[in-house]
């Protein structure tokens, strides 16, 4: 099988899961904001954990833009690329949302998409001058992916409102299967840990 077949048939199989993924996610999280009585006293530190989510899907959505104008991905990589940005960029409205609903401000964007890409480069931490092929922004990208995966695993525990926490984890498994995916695509093991504490970046 090709690598354009492996793409192709991956993500029609996945977007389908994904849709449904967040349409649980949105209900989730727009449920726990329903019901200001039960997160009495939470509020602080759950949108303190979001904020940190939302900057985390910030920093997602500006390395696949900055991995899209680099011109080093082919067309049925970039689509993938661009498909996986667009779900980060539902994360984070979602994220912002909800932490507006709990009476928080949400944590902004360090540069604007329409940024150079160096600016963007530079506000996110993205190495540039290190990203020569395609790989090198594959395996760029799988590493925030699964940096960002542990990040909400290690979140989930500590919402106060479960359904938060809930959505959290929801969100956790997507960045997971990015990254299982930018791996297949790079010939590596996609799934190289029973674990996702222990997945190399």
């Amino acid at each position: 099988m090709s690598q354009k077949q492996i793409v192709d048939s991956t993500m029609g199989r996945r977007l389908f899961l994904q849709r449904s993924a967040l349409l649980s996610i949105g209900a989730a999280i727009t449920g726990a904001v329903a019901l200001p009585n039960a997160l009495a006293g939470t509020e602080s530190s759950d949108i303190a954990l979001l904020n940190v989510a939302l900057g985390l899907e910030h920093q997602g959505i500006a390395a696949y833009q900055v991995g899209a104008e680099s011109k080093l991905l082919m067309p049925a990589v970039l689509k993938v690329a661009l498909t996986f940005q667009d779900q980060h960029k539902e994360h984070a409205k979602i994220l912002a949302k909800s932490i507006k609903e709990l009476g928080g401000k949400a944590v902004a964007e360090r540069a604007s998409l329409k940024a150079p890409v160096a600016t963007l480069a530079r506000a996110y931490a993205i190495p540039l001058a290190t990203l020569k092929n395609q790989a090198d922004v594959l395996h760029f990208a799988a590493a925030l992916e699964i940096g960002a995966a542990k990040a909400y695993l290690s979140t989930v525990a500590k919402f106060r409102d479960r359904k938060l926490a809930e959505a959290a984890a929801n969100i956790e498994g997507d960045e997971t299967m990015h990254y299982a995916i930018l791996r297949n695509v790079l010939g590596e093991d996609p799934v190289p840990s029973a674990f996702v504490s222990s997945m190399p970046a």
